[in-house]
């Protein structure tokens, strides 16, 4: 004769789903920051896809996704990711205009709204011999 097992656990989830909502452990840049870094006329993008060696970052920072501000363990895992869902998300969020404090307030009556412009997210085409090339004589060093 037994009462059988009974429900221990809560129901409610309290303020956990918020506090997971800003954890910044996985954080990356925002889409805003990006769009800066991509700019035409900064050498900002050059210099994230050809980065020196750091053994700190993984694949010591030789494969870098600059619409993701991702980096990846080789050169296989980077094409992964090049086809992958989440890159093309990326991308599609970025083909639009990042809005700014102004666009906030014509939105908000304070001037008269115009739609968001579209922005190229095509970046400068590397070759994967120059990559390797560099990574090659940076690990000779």
């Amino acid at each position: 004769m037994g009462t059988g097992k009974y429900r221990r656990k809560k129901m409610n989830k309290g303020d956990h789903p918020i506090k997971e909502k800003y954890r910044t452990k996985r954080k990356t840049k925002d889409l805003d920051e990006i769009q800066d870094d991509m700019k035409p006329g900064k050498v900002i993008v050059q210099k994230l896809m050809t980065q020196e060696v750091d053994e700190d970052k993984p694949g010591a920072a030789q494969h870098y996704c600059v619409h993701c501000a991702k980096y990846c363990v080789n050169e296989k895992a980077l094409k992964d990711h090049l086809r992958g869902k989440p890159h093309k998300k990326r991308i599609k969020a970025l083909q639009t205009e990042a809005f700014t404090q102004k666009d906030a307030e014509m939105c908000a009556g304070m001037g008269s709204f115009t739609a968001p412009k579209t922005f190229n997210t095509d970046l400068p085409t590397m070759d994967v011999e120059e990559t390797s090339s560099t990574a090659e004589t940076a690990t000779q060093d």
